[in-house]
């Protein structure tokens, strides 16, 4: 016997179905004002040097969390963008360039790191007998984008580091070298300072060391290898490191005797991993093993500095937090709990978070770094991402696509553009709405713009730089969290 649906109820259910499904649901949008690719402004040593009168600011934002901590559990650094110290000579598109194939050197880097494959070119060298800051991005190839000034040794000599939340270890180019690329400032002489003192081979700190060896006075001796093969070789040491007017003595450093590969007139490295050898666990006792950092945009004046604080006012109130995950293969790397994305208020379809889960052999996962531009998603997350998006700008002028990118407008004659929101949603109930400069960016002076997200084939995710633009973002090692706190510049 048959039955019939009244055509009232069929209508009824169609329409359930499909507004359920996402449609025909307004999407939400925000406007993208249109700045075309320009050059960064050039570097001042004055906006990264201090005097020993200058008073020491913690940026608002930082400060609103603990605002009665003593001056002393807290060190700021101003930051500046690795373009800063490109030649002058350079145009807005081939620096972009440049920092695309630093980037893809860099996510080849932690790839491999996180597979457990790391470069072991020269590993027999090893092996045989033989504070608030500003930041300023770093080396060119494999190791970071954001430097900051400091001063190394008694009585302190002034060089340019770069800050890394994906290594661990400290280091820097020293005398006499075998091997040394160009630096901005002369190399730092080991000799000249009251401080300095080198690890032997026998002693618990050498031993902390993945790569490790002795030469013949019996100095303990370290190498970092990176996946271009790039590489830093020399001497574990101590030495005191002076941030504007806090020192910090004991600190545990590569001295670095042959170092290869392009670094871009930075002196060396300042680790700030969550390995046991990294700045923020060796200073643990002092800051708290709390630290965040702010990025502006690499093109900011500075008179809007990036920044890093160490220390309990790292933390601000605002903050949303998600979990720390931990790989039981590597300790290096920040991994958190990436759940799913919305894009125009819905969230996407087959983003969800399985494909992000880091296994109990240390597959997958989501790692947070300072030195990748670029966020890589896998595969099918970063397909039902940019399908999403493109769901919501057929409004917009398609351009053919550029690098990595695949997504690309022509908004060339165009002031500004409606674009629709894209929220980054972690473990915890953390939800990152990011502001539309952090994902649709110019990639050449003519107004083509692209979706600044790419794909990656291997299971490691990387949630990069250009994302986090605009945030405070909170590394809080004690609590194994890590925030993120809009506007966190000012």
């Amino acid at each position: 016997m048959e039955t019939s649906v009244p055509k009232t109820a069929l209508f009824f259910f169609l329409f359930t179905f499909l507004f359920s499904s996402g449609f025909p649901k307004q999407l939400d949008l925000q406007t993208l004002v249109l700045n075309p690719l320009s050059k960064p402004p050039s570097l001042n040593p004055d906006d990264l040097s201090w005097n020993e009168s200058e008073t020491l600011t913690v940026p608002e934002s930082a400060k609103e969390s603990n605002p009665k901590s003593e001056s002393k559990s807290t060190l700021t650094l101003h930051l500046q963008h690795l373009d800063s110290l490109s030649s002058t000579n350079e145009t807005p598109q081939s620096l972009f360039n440049l920092r695309l194939q630093r980037d893809a050197h860099r996510v080849e880097t932690l790839v491999s790191m996180a597979a457990g494959s790391q470069p072991t070119k020269n590993a027999t060298r090893v092996t045989g007998k033989d504070f608030s800051s500003s930041i300023i991005s770093g080396l060119s190839q494999g190791s970071g984008e954001y430097f900051t000034r400091l001063g190394v040794g008694t009585p302190p000599k002034y060089a340019y580091m770069v800050l890394d939340t994906g290594s661990d270890i400290v280091w820097l180019q020293c005398a006499p070298c075998r091997k040394c690329y160009s630096q901005t400032d002369p190399i730092f002489d080991p000799a000249k300072s009251s401080s300095f003192a080198r690890v032997t081979c026998g002693s618990p700190l050498c031993r902390k060391l993945d790569a490790s060896g002795c030469n013949q006075r019996r100095s303990c001796l370290y190498q970092v290898s990176y996946g271009d093969g790039s590489f830093t070789f020399g001497e574990f040491s101590t030495e005191t490191l002076t941030f504007r007017r806090t020192k910090i003595p004991k600190v545990a450093l590569g001295c670095g005797h042959d170092n290869e590969g392009l670094f871009v007139g930075a002196a060396g490295l300042l680790g700030l991993g969550r390995g046991k050898l990294s700045f923020p666990s060796q200073t643990g006792r002092r800051f708290g093993r709390k630290f965040s950092y702010c990025l502006v945009d690499r093109t900011a004046s500075a008179s809007k500095p990036s920044s890093v604080v160490f220390g309990e006012s790292s933390v601000p109130r605002s903050a949303v937090f998600t979990r720390m995950l931990r790989n039981p293969r590597l300790d290096t790397f920040y991994y958190i709990e990436l759940v799913g994305i919305s894009v125009g208020g819905v969230r996407v379809r087959g983003i969800t978070s399985s494909l992000f889960r880091l296994d109990t052999a240390g597959n997958g996962g989501v790692i947070i770094d300072s030195g990748t531009s670029v966020t890589r998603l896998t595969r099918l997350a970063y397909v039902a991402l940019r399908d999403a998006f493109r769901t919501g700008t057929t409004g917009l002028k398609s351009a053919p696509g550029f690098s990595l990118f695949d997504t690309c407008y022509d908004l060339s004659g165009k002031q500004e553009v409606k674009v629709p929101t894209v929220v980054m949603h972690f473990g915890g109930g953390a939800d990152v709405s990011l502001p539309a400069a952090n994902y649709l960016i110019p990639v050449d002076t003519d107004g083509v713009f692209c979706f600044a997200f790419a794909g990656t084939t291997g299971g490691l995710s990387i949630i990069g730089n250009i994302q986090q633009q605009g945030f405070r973002v909170v590394f809080d090692g004690a609590g194994s969290r890590v925030g993120f706190a809009p506007h966190g510049c000012t």
